[in-house]
C-alpha cells in the first residue's frame, strides 16, 4: 500500500514532523508539541487520533510509559522513500572535502581519505570496502634486475593499483632473461583477476613443474613470490570513527554498543550486507531491522558503491543511529562515493 493511499496531507505532515522533531532532539513526540511544531491548525484530540491510526498502520510506537511517540523501523522507512527532502552541502565545504579525498595518488591513501572525511563530516563511523580480488585484474608484470641477486617485480593491476616488491634470489638473471620471463608471465597471465592468477600459480608449481624449462620454472617461482601477500588478503573493509557513536548512546545502550564494536572487530556480517550494495545503483539505505543482524538493529547503514574504469568495485558508507539526520546524510554519502569514483580514475 502506497503513502497516498493511506496518508492524507495532514496525516503525512504530522508524521514527517514527528520523525523530523525525534532525529533532532531524540526525546519521544507528544500531540501538544506536534501541534505546535507543524504549523497546522488543529486541536490535539485531532493530533491524537492522527498518531493513534499512525501506531496501529506500525509507524510509531510509545516506548515505556512514555505519553510521547517515536518512529518504528517502518515509520523511519516510509519517512525516507516519501518524506524526505535532502539537503545539498554547502559549497565551502565540498570544496574542502574534494581536496582532502584527491591529495594523493596512492590508492589505499585515497580510500582511507574518503572514509575518514566521511566519519567528520557525519560523525557517525565511516568505513570503506576494499576492491574484491575477484575484480582485479593483472594488466603487467615486470623483473628489472637489482644488485645482490636481488630483483624488483612490478605488478601492474587494472584498479590502477601498481605494487612493487623486492625479491631475493639465491642466482643472478641478466636483463634478458627476466624479460623473457616477463613475456611468459605476461602471455599466461594478463587479463586474469589476482585471485585467479594466485591460483594458476599454485597450479603450475604443484602439476606441471617436471615439464617446465628452467626459464618458465625460474619465472614462475618468482611469481609465486612476488603475488605470496595477495594469498593471505581476504575481502575486507576499514572502518573510522567508531567512537563517534557513544555520543548516541546512554548508559542502558551499553551492551548493544559493546554487540555493536564486537561487530566491527569480527567483520563478516557487515561485510555481508555491504557486499549487497555494489551491483546497486546508487545509494542504499539498511534501517535498524532490515539489516538482518542483530548488533545493528538500533543503526542504519547508508551506503553506495564506488567504481573504477565503469566497474563497481567496492561500497562506501557510514553507521549511525536509526534517527540520523537521513537528509543530510544520504547526499553526504552519495557525493562522497561519486567524488571517490572521480579520485580513482582521474589516478588512472
Amino acid at each position: 500500500m502506497t503513502k497516498n493511499q493511506i496518508f492524507d496531507d495532514r496525516t503525512s505532515q504530522l508524521m514527517k514532523v514527528l520523525v523530523e522533531s525525534y532525529i533532532n532532539d531524540g526525546l519521544p513526540v507528544g500531540s501538544k508539541a506536534l501541534v505546535e511544531s507543524s504549523g497546522l491548525k488543529v486541536s490535539s484530540a485531532t493530533v491524537r487520533n492522527v498518531m493513534a491510526d499512525l501506531e496501529k498502520m506500525g509507524l510509531i510506537h510509545a516506548p515505556h510509559t512514555s505519553a510521547g511517540r517515536v518512529p518504528t523501523v517502518q515509520g523511519y522507512r516510509l519517512f525516507v522513500d516519501s518524506l524526505l527532502s535532502v539537503k545539498q552541502p554547502d559549497k565551502d565545504l565540498l570544496k574542502q572535502f574534494s581536496a582532502h579525498v584527491n591529495d594523493t595518488d596512492d590508492q589505499a591513501q585515497i580510500l582511507e581519505n574518503a572514509m575518514d572525511t566521511l566519519s567528520g563530516m557525519t560523525q557517525m563511523a565511516g568505513l570503506v570496502v576494499l576492491p574484491k580480488k575477484e575484480l582485479i585484474a593483472l594488466t603487467q608484470i615486470e623483473f628489472i634486475p637489482l644488485s645482490g641477486h636481488r630483483i624488483l617485480a612490478i605488478l601492474v593491476q587494472s584498479d590502477n593499483e601498481v605494487q612493487n616488491r623486492v625479491l631475493q634470489l639465491d642466482r643472478e638473471y641478466s636483463s634478458v632473461q627476466l624479460q623473457q620471463m616477463s613475456n611468459y608471465l605476461n602471455s599466461l597471465l594478463i587479463g586474469k583477476s589476482i585471485k585467479t592468477v594466485c591460483q594458476i600459480l599454485t597450479g603450475e608449481m604443484e602439476n606441471t613443474r617436471q615439464k617446465m624449462d628452467d626459464m618458465m620454472r625460474s619465472a614462475i617461482q618468482m611469481a609465486t613470490h612476488a603475488f605470496a601477500e595477495h594469498h593471505e588478503e581476504q575481502d575486507n573493509f576499514m572502518i573510522s570513527g567508531e567512537t563517534n557513536l557513544m555520543q548516541y548512546a546512554d548508559n542502558s545502550d551499553m551492551d548493544r554498543m559493546r554487540q555493536l564494536f564486537e561487530a566491527f572487530h569480527e567483520k563478516q556480517h557487515i561485510l555481508n550486507l555491504l557486499n549487497q550494495v555494489g551491483d546497486a545503483d546508487g545509494v542504499q539505505l539498511f534501517i535498524g531491522q532490515e539489516s538482518g543482524y542483530g548488533p545493528l538493529d538500533d543503526c542504519s547503514v547508508v551506503a553506495a558503491p564506488y567504481q573504477i574504469e565503469g566497474q563497481s568495485m567496492g561500497v562506501l558508507g557510514v553507521i549511525g543511529p536509526t534517527r540520523m539526520a537521513y537528509d543530510k546524510v544520504i547526499p553526504i554519502v552519495d557525493l562522497t562515493a561519486k567524488l571517490l569514483t572521480s579520485a580513482l580514475n582521474h589516478e588512472n
